[in-house]
């Protein structure tokens, strides 16, 4: 009688733990489930992307600082010297053109 009880309790104890087991996997399959998961994904791949950008930054930082050093750039300038002038690398102005004798061409006109 005791080999029966045992078996029947280990059955029934492994068909609640193989139907807790199926009832959390098809939970992670639900569509809702699936786009969280996705979301989250997305967020961590965004921070790593984030931290990656301000370690490229630092080590720019750090490279500029070490030729500036190898070149003598940030000494400090003669006092004699006129300042140095900067130009912005982003939104130099563009050339001013003759518009005297420009003429667009729009191929959209009656000819």
């Amino acid at each position: 009688m005791f080999r029966r009880t045992f078996w029947f309790t280990a059955g029934a104890a492994a068909g609640v733990w193989a139907t807790t087991k199926v009832n959390r996997k098809l939970q992670q399959l639900t569509p809702e489930s699936l786009a969280a998961q996705a979301a989250n994904k997305a967020i961590d791949a965004g921070h790593k992307l984030k931290d990656f950008a301000l370690d490229v930054r630092a080590g720019m930082i750090q490279r500029e600082e070490e030729l500036g050093e190898a070149l003598g750039t940030n000494a400090p300038p003669d006092p004699e010297l006129p300042a140095q002038r900067r130009r912005p690398a982003i939104g130099r102005p563009a050339p001013v053109k003759n518009t005297r004798f420009h003429h667009s061409y729009n191929r959209n006109e009656d000819h």
